[in-house]
C-alpha cells in the first residue's frame, strides 16, 4: 500500500496554484481506506515518468477503458512519455478513480481533459465520467471568461497534439475572438473611451515607445500579444472572420511585431517565459515571426489607412540584421514602395556609422531598390507628374543630401543615384540643389568637368527664391550654373518690381475712383480695384483694414526685392571684374601669338566696341534662360566672356542703387545636412 514519489524538482508546471497541496496525501489515504473496506491489497503498479503508483485493479477497470484493456494479463504498466500532464495529472486522475472529488480549475482542466481522453474515461465505462465532466466545465465556465480562456489556451501549448485533437485550442481561440469583438462593439457601454488605434502615430516617425504607450491603454490587446505566434495567428484570422474592422485588427498585429520583433528586450521576453536562447537562435525566431507577420499585415493601399509607413521601414531595418529570407524581404520592400509617398525623412534607412562607406552600405542598396520600384509602379499607372511623384522625388533628394558627404562617393555614382528618380518628377529642385552643394563641399578635388556633369540636372527655374540667391553667391557651383541662376534671379526681380508697381497703381486708383460716388454710375466699384490681384474684387466698404494691410505688404515686398537686387548686383560686379581681367589676359595671349606666328601682318586695330558687337550678334535675348550647363573649353572662353560682359552691363544699369556689402557673404545653404 505504499507509493513511491520523485524528488520535488520533478514537479510539473502544469500544476494549479489553486489545487490542494496534499493531493499525494489524499491519494494515499484513499488507497488505505479502499484496502480496509474491501480487504484487497494493491495489485497494480503504474509508472508515469519517474514516479510509480501502487493502485488497486478494480477502480482502474471500472473507470478506464485503457486500463481495462492493458491490465488483463499483467499487473505492471508504464505509461508513455507523451502522457498528457505527466505524473501530477495522473495523480489527480487516480484520486477521482477512488471516488474523491477532483478540484478543477483553469490551470489543470486542459491537462485533465487530455489525460482522461488518453485513458478512455468516457460514458461508455462510467456514467458522469471525467471526459464529460471536463467538457462541461470548459464550455460553461472557462469559455465564458476572458482570463480563464487565456489560461487554458496557454496551458494547451504543452499538451499538443491532444489539445488540438480535442478542439480545446480551437474553442479557446474562437471564444477569445468573439469576446474581443464584443470589446470593440461595447454593447453595454462599459468603456469610457474608444478602442485605441494607430491614428495617433500617423504623420510622425515610428517609435516603439509611442506604440507601447498606446498599448498600455488596452489590457486585452496586451493579453493577446503575449500568446505564442501560432495561437496569435489563428486569433487574427478568427477576428477577421467574425467581422472586426481592419483598423482594429491591424494595430494588434503591429503591437505584436513591436514586442517580439522590434523591441530590444525580445530575448528578455523569452527568458522570462522560461526559454534560454542565444543571439543566433533569437534571430532565427525573430525571422520566423517576421515572415509570418508579413502574411497577416494588410498590403498595398489597404495598409495606408491603418498602419504608418514608418512601421514597415522599422521592420525592414530589423530584417537586415536578422537574415530575413529574400522573398520575404522583397515582399516588404514592395509594400514600402507602394506607400512611399506617405513616408517622412525620419523613416528612411540612413547608413550606419559601422560601415566604411555609405555608397557600399546595405541600407543604400535597399533604399535605391525601393525608390526604383516606386518609380516603375508610378510609370506604369501615371506618366504625368503628380503630387505623390513630387513628394517621392523630394524625399529621395533629401536622402541624397544625407549620404552626399561620403568621401568615397564618386561623381559617377552620385549621378546614378540622382537618376534613380526621373528629373521630370521633381517640381522643386531645392533639395536637389542642397544635395549637390553637400556633395561639392565634401569633394573639393573633383574637376570642373565633373562639377558640370553633376550639376547638369539642376534647373534654376525650379529653384525657390532663397535657393536661387544662394546659387548665385555659391562659389562651389560651376560658372554656367551661376549665370543661369543670375538670369532667373534677374527675371524674378523684374517681375517683383512689376507686381509692386501694379499694386501701387491699383491702390492709388482705388483710393480715388472707389471713394467718390458717381451720379452717372450707381455702381461705384472701382474697375481698377476689382482687377487688382491684391483686392480680389472686394467691396469698397470692406477695404478699410484689409486695404491698408495689403498696401503695407506691397511696400515691404518692394523693399525686400530691392535688397535682393542689391545683393545680386554685388555678385554681378565681382564676376564682371573677374571676367574683365580674364578678357584682358586672353587679348594679351592672342596678341603675343599673332606676333610670333605672323610678324609681318599688321595687328588689328578694331575698336573694342565693334569687336564686342560682332561677337554678340547671335546673343540670346535678355530674359531667355538657357538650360545648357556644362564645361567651357579654353577656345570658347573669350566668346563667352564678351557675351557675359555685355549682359552684366545691362543688368547693372537696371538697378538704381549699388550695394556696399563686403566680400564673404554667408551662404544660406552652405552647411550640408
Amino acid at each position: 500500500m505504499s507509493m513511491e514519489t520523485a524528488s520535488p524538482k520533478d514537479s510539473s508546471s502544469a500544476s494549479s496554484p489553486f489545487s490542494s497541496p496534499s493531493v499525494t496525501a489524499l491519494l494515499k489515504i484513499k488507497i488505505i481506506s479502499w484496502s480496509q473496506e474491501t480487504g484487497l491489497p494493491v495489485s497494480v503498479r503504474v509508472r508515469v515518468g519517474e514516479r510509480t503508483f501502487h493502485l488497486h485493479r478494480n477502480p482502474l477497470f471500472s473507470k478506464s477503458g485503457y486500463f481495462k484493456r492493458r491490465l488483463i494479463e499483467t499487473t505492471q504498466l508504464e505509461l508513455p512519455q507523451s502522457f498528457p500532464g505527466g505524473p501530477e495529472t495522473f495523480e489527480m486522475i487516480s484520486l477521482f478513480m477512488y471516488g474523491s472529488s477532483t478540484l478543477i480549475d483553469p490551470f489543470n482542466v486542459a491537462a485533465l481533459r487530455c489525460a482522461a481522453e488518453f485513458l478512455e474515461m468516457t460514458e461508455e465505462f462510467c456514467c458522469g465520467n471525467l471526459c464529460e465532466r471536463f467538457d462541461l466545465y470548459l464550455n460553461q465556465v472557462v469559455l465564458q471568461n476572458w482570463d480563464d480562456t487565456l489560461i487554458v489556451l496557454q496551458r494547451c501549448q504543452a499538451l499538443i497534439p491532444w489539445s488540438e485533437e480535442l478542439l480545446i485550442v480551437s474553442r479557446c481561440i474562437e471564444s477569445l475572438a468573439f469576446m474581443a469583438c464584443m470589446e470593440i462593439l461595447d454593447p453595454e457601454r462599459r468603456r469610457d473611451k474608444p478602442v485605441a488605434t494607430l491614428e495617433a502615430l500617423a504623420g510622425q516617425a515610428w517609435s516603439c515607445e509611442a506604440a507601447n504607450e498606446i498599448l498600455s491603454q488596452e489590457l486585452w490587446i496586451k493579453d493577446l500579444i503575449a500568446l505564442p505566434f501560432g495561437f496569435f495567428k489563428r486569433i487574427i484570422g478568427s477576428l477577421r472572420r467574425q467581422g472586426m474592422k481592419e483598423k482594429y485588427v491591424s494595430p494588434i498585429v503591429v503591437f505584436y511585431a513591436n514586442k517580439w520583433v522590434l523591441s530590444k528586450k525580445t530575448i528578455q521576453y523569452w527568458e522570462s517565459s522560461g526559454e534560454r536562447t542565444s543571439d543566433a537562435n533569437a534571430n532565427d525566431k525573430v525571422s520566423t515571426i517576421l515572415q509570418g507577420l508579413l502574411d497577416l499585415l494588410p498590403m498595398r493601399e489597404k495598409a495606408s489607412r491603418v498602419i504608418p509607413v514608418g512601421f514597415y521601414f522599422a521592420l525592414l531595418s530589423r530584417s537586415i540584421g536578422i537574415g530575413l529570407r529574400n522573398d520575404s524581404k522583397v515582399k516588404l520592400q514592395d509594400q514600402i514602395a507602394s506607400l512611399l509617398h506617405f513616408a517622412q525623412v525620419e523613416d528612411l534607412l540612413i547608413p550606419s556609422s559601422r560601415v566604411d562607406s555609405d555608397c557600399s552600405s546595405m541600407e543604400l542598396a535597399t533604399m535605391e531598390s525601393i525608390f526604383s520600384t516606386n518609380v516603375s509602379l508610378n510609370m506604369d499607372t501615371n506618366n504625368a507628374p503628380s503630387a505623390s511623384n513630387s513628394a517621392v522625388a523630394e524625399l529621395w533628394d533629401t536622402f541624397l543630401s544625407h549620404i552626399a558627404s561620403d568621401p568615397k562617393m564618386r561623381p559617377k555614382r552620385f549621378m546614378e543615384l540622382i537618376e534613380t528618380v526621373p528629373i521630370s518628377c521633381r517640381q522643386s529642385h531645392d533639395q536637389l540643389y542642397r544635395a549637390m552643394n553637400t556633395f561639392l563641399q565634401a569633394h573639393l578635388d573633383i574637376s570642373q568637368e565633373e562639377k558640370g556633369a553633376v550639376c547638369k540636372y539642376l534647373n534654376c527655374q525650379k529653384l525657390s527664391q532663397w535657393a536661387c540667391i544662394d546659387a548665385v553667391q555659391n562659389e562651389m557651383m560651376p560658372l554656367r550654373l551661376i549665370v543661369q541662376a543670375l538670369f532667373v534671379q534677374q527675371l524674378n526681380t523684374h517681375q517683383a518690381f512689376k507686381e509692386c508697381s501694379d499694386s501701387f497703381r491699383y491702390a492709388q486708383s482705388g483710393e480715388f475712383s472707389g471713394s467718390l460716388p458717381s451720379s452717372r454710375c450707381p455702381n461705384t466699384k472701382s474697375q481698377y480695384l476689382a482687377d487688382s490681384p491684391y483686392m480680389d474684387g472686394a467691396e469698397p466698404g470692406s477695404r478699410t483694414l484689409s486695404f491698408l494691410l495689403q498696401k503695407d505688404i506691397a511696400v515691404q515686398r518692394c523693399e525686400f526685392s530691392r535688397k535682393e537686387y542689391e545683393s545680386t548686383s554685388f555678385r554681378i560686379q565681382s564676376l564682371e571684374q573677374e571676367l574683365f581681367s580674364l578678357k584682358k589676359s586672353l587679348q594679351l595671349q592672342k596678341t603675343s601669338k599673332r606676333t610670333e606666328t605672323l610678324p609681318t601682318k599688321p595687328q588689328s586695330t578694331k575698336p573694342y566696341g565693334l569687336q564686342s558687337r560682332s561677337l554678340s550678334k547671335n546673343r540670346n535675348p535678355l530674359g531667355h534662360v538657357t538650360g545648357c550647363i556644362g564645361s567651357v573649353n579654353f577656345a570658347s572662353q573669350r566668346k563667352y566672356a564678351c557675351k557675359l560682359l555685355k549682359i552684366f552691363r545691362r543688368i547693372t544699369l537696371f538697378g538704381s542703387r549699388k550695394s556696399n556689402r563686403k566680400p564673404g557673404v554667408p551662404s544660406l545653404w552652405g552647411k550640408p545636412m
